[in-house]
């Protein structure tokens, strides 16, 4: 940076001055951001004493270093590669957005070192951003680690179900057989059955069809005796 930048970049510190709004330490919703005062009877505006300066003629920086950065470079704002193309690094800085992530920034950084440009606001990277992608490899070789198994296991057990073809004929032919035995069987169970029916009740009396029934004598009363009371 020329001796000259430096003096007027000075000068320009020393002219500075910081315009603030009328009452904005008063109430907690304004800010220091500059407002023009416009009131009839605003102190500010008729520039009475310790109320603010007015911005006016003459706290002007040089036109020479008028918007420059402190370090002496005019800043370019920068999100991709193209960008960067055409810049002049003796006179123009870098500033990367905000916007870009760490991936673009560190890949912006290195073209604009390359380039011969000075970033402003250059930022390292963290290590654990680079380390991420090993662990996304330790999954998949993990999946495919599964994926090997799970044939070996299909081949196994497909043997099984054939021999559980072959042994089911064997059943079949058990099967044609039980039906003699059950049918030697029945007549066991019926032989067993059959002396457990009760025997046939007797009749008691055997009497014709429409006979009336007898009626019973009536029980004869003792007799009384001939013995009286007085007696």
């Amino acid at each position: 940076m020329a001796t000259e930048v430096k003096r007027l970049i000075r000068v320009r510190v020393e002219k500075g001055a910081s315009f603030k709004r009328d009452g904005y330490g008063k109430k907690r919703q304004l800010s220091d951001s500059w407002r023009k005062p416009r009131g009839l009877h605003n102190k500010q505006r008729k520039q009475k004493k310790a109320k603010g300066a007015l911005p006016k003629p003459g706290f002007g920086s040089p036109v020479a270093v008028r918007g420059m950065h402190p370090s002496g470079f005019f800043e370019v704002l920068v999100s991709t590669a193209k960008e960067l193309e055409g810049l002049d690094p003796k006179t123009q800085a870098v500033r990367i957005s905000a916007t870009v992530g760490d991936k673009k920034r560190v890949a912006l950084q290195e073209a604009a070192l390359a380039a011969g440009l000075k970033v402003l606001n250059a930022r390292t990277v963290k290590a654990k951003a680079k380390k991420a992608p090993a662990k996304k490899e330790d999954a998949k070789d993990a999946g495919k680690k599964k994926e090997e198994k799970k044939p070996a296991a299909s081949k196994a057990k497909a043997p099984v179900k054939k021999e559980a073809k072959k042994e089911q004929p064997a059943p079949k032919a058990e099967e044609k057989k039980a039906p003699a035995k059950k049918a030697a069987a029945k007549p066991k169970a019926e032989e067993k059955a059959a002396p457990a029916k009760k025997p046939a009740a007797k009749p008691k009396s055997e009497k014709p069809a429409g006979a009336k029934p007898e009626k019973k004598a009536p029980a004869k009363k003792p007799a009384k005796s001939g013995v009286k009371k007085n007696e």
